[in-house]
C-alpha cells in the first residue's frame, strides 16, 4: 500500500505542471487524497467489511468532491486532475496511468445486477465532463474527448467525442498530446464542412453555366 502512496505522488509531477512540491502534492490535491482513501476502503470491502468501507468512502466525497465507491478496481498511477464530482462506480475496473479530469462519470444505465459500470484500459485518457455508461471496455491508449457521452465499446487506440460518442481513427495511433483534451476532432463538424465544400463547388458549376 505504502508503495502505490509514493507511486500516485510521483504520478501527479508526470501529469501536471503546475505541481511545485511533495509537501503540496500531499497536503493539497484532493484526487491524491481521494485515491488514497480508496487504497484504504477497498480492501475492507473485499474483506467484507461493506459498511465501514462505504463510510470512508462517504468521508473521502465529503472532504474531496471525489466519489469512489470502495468496490471498483483501480491500477497503478491513476491522475484525477482537480477531480470535483468525478463518480466512479462499484463494478468499475481502471487500468495504469489513466488520466481523469473532473467533472468525469464512469457510471452504469440502469438497476442491472452484476457488472454495470466500465472497463478502462491502460493510458486512457477521459476529458472534462465525460460520461461513460455501461458495462464496456475503452480499450488501451484511447481518448474520451470533454463532455462526450459514451455508451459503447471503444477500441484501442481512438478518440471518442460527441454524444452521442463518435470514435475516430487514426491510423491506430493516439491523437495530438494525451493530455491535450481540449483538441480532439469532431466528425460532425468534419462532415458539415466536406458538405459546405461539395455545396461551393456545385454553385461554381452553375456560376460556370450561366
Amino acid at each position: 500500500m505504502f508503495r502505490h502512496f509514493r507511486s500516485d505522488v510521483l504520478t501527479v509531477f508526470e501529469n501536471d505542471p503546475a505541481a511545485r512540491s511533495r509537501f503540496e502534492v500531499i497536503f493539497t490535491y484532493s484526487g491524491v487524497h481521494a485515491i488514497w482513501a480508496h487504497r484504504i476502503a477497498h480492501p475492507l470491502y473485499r474483506r467484507g467489511w461493506f459498511t465501514l468501507a462505504r463510510v470512508i468512502s462517504q468521508v473521502s466525497r465529503f472532504m474531496t468532491g471525489i466519489e469512489i465507491h470502495p468496490g471498483a478496481r483501480i491500477g497503478d498511477r491513476l491522475f484525477i486532475d482537480h477531480g470535483m464530482g468525478v463518480v466512479i462506480g462499484e463494478t468499475c475496473e481502471i487500468g495504469d496511468d489513466v488520466v481523469i479530469y473532473q467533472g468525469v462519470t464512469l457510471g452504469g444505465t440502469g438497476k442491472e445486477k452484476g457488472k454495470r459500470h466500465p472497463t478502462i484500459g491502460n493510458n486512457v485518457v477521459i476529458g472534462s465532463g465525460a460520461k461513460v455508461l455501461g458495462s464496456f471496455a475503452v480499450g488501451d491508449n484511447s481518448s474520451i474527448g470533454s463532455n462526450s457521452v459514451v455508451l459503447r465499446e471503444v477500441p484501442e487506440n481512438c478518440t471518442v467525442v460527441g454524444n452521442p460518442g463518435r470514435v475516430v481513427r487514426r491510423n491506430g495511433e493516439r491523437v495530438g498530446d494525451r493530455l491535450d483534451h481540449t483538441q480532439l476532432p469532431d466528425p460532425v463538424i468534419e462532415m458539415f464542412r466536406a458538405m459546405q465544400k461539395e455545396i461551393d463547388g456545385l454553385r461554381s458549376e452553375l456560376d460556370e453555366m450561366k
